[in-house]
């Protein structure tokens, strides 16, 4: 954990949690913090996930849109592959978790780890350090809409589609399909109860994600 104050980190609040819960009751009034607090929760590429917008309703690179609510996801939680560039001769470098499909198409990526992959820990690694951010969405096309050459943004709209795999790319054609580098959480209030842990409370109150 890393703790911002101001602006400025705090060594000492990053690695006690409760010399900065102290602070946060000293600095606390009615519910409102004085200071700008910041958390900043670390990465572990072998640990952790990375959560990902994997497409949205945005016209892309190539004037088309992907109908969030048209993803079919049955057999793609079977067999969540995440691959490098639509390459389909090397294998998955990952795979996502926790995909869903609301007004976005999202999900979290864990990437392989070394000791069974060097390459795809390697392209973790890159994500981690913040050279690759981007990703691309592979899918089988079920319906399209073709729009009206007045007025429109885009040539087409896919309605219906089957998500095949995602990959980490370096351009996408949906320019909005970014991994997102850290999870900021900037304090806003706390709430009181003692028998609340340290995590409970900021997941709780202490936090606004």
């Amino acid at each position: 954990m890393l703790v911002k104050i101001d602006g400025v980190e705090n060594k000492e609040f990053s690695k006690n949690k409760n010399l900065f819960l102290s602070f946060l009751k000293d600095n606390t009034h009615s519910g409102k913090v004085a200071a700008q607090v910041e958390v900043f929760k670390g990465v572990d590429v072998q640990k952790d996930s990375f959560h990902w917008v994997m497409s949205t309703f945005d016209t892309d690179r190539d004037f088309e849109k992907v109908d969030p609510c048209g993803w079919d996801l049955k057999n793609y939680l079977i067999n969540p592959v995440v691959l490098w560039s639509h390459d389909y001769s090397i294998p998955a470098i990952g795979i996502a978790q926790n995909v869903k499909a609301e007004k976005q198409l999202e999900g979290d990526i864990l990437f392989n780890s070394k000791e069974i992959d060097e390459f795809g820990w390697s392209i973790g690694e890159r994500v981690k350090a913040g050279v690759l951010r981007c990703g691309s969405v592979g899918f089988r096309v079920d319906e399209l809409e073709f729009l009206d050459a007045k007025d429109r943004d885009c040539d087409c709209i896919f309605r219906k589609q089957e998500l095949l795999e995602f990959s980490i790319c370096c351009v996408p054609a949906n320019p909005f399909a970014i991994h997102v580098p850290q999870k900021r959480l900037e304090i806003t209030e706390v709430i009181q109860e003692e028998e609340l842990s340290y995590w409970d409370k900021l997941g709780k109150g202490l936090a606004r994600a």
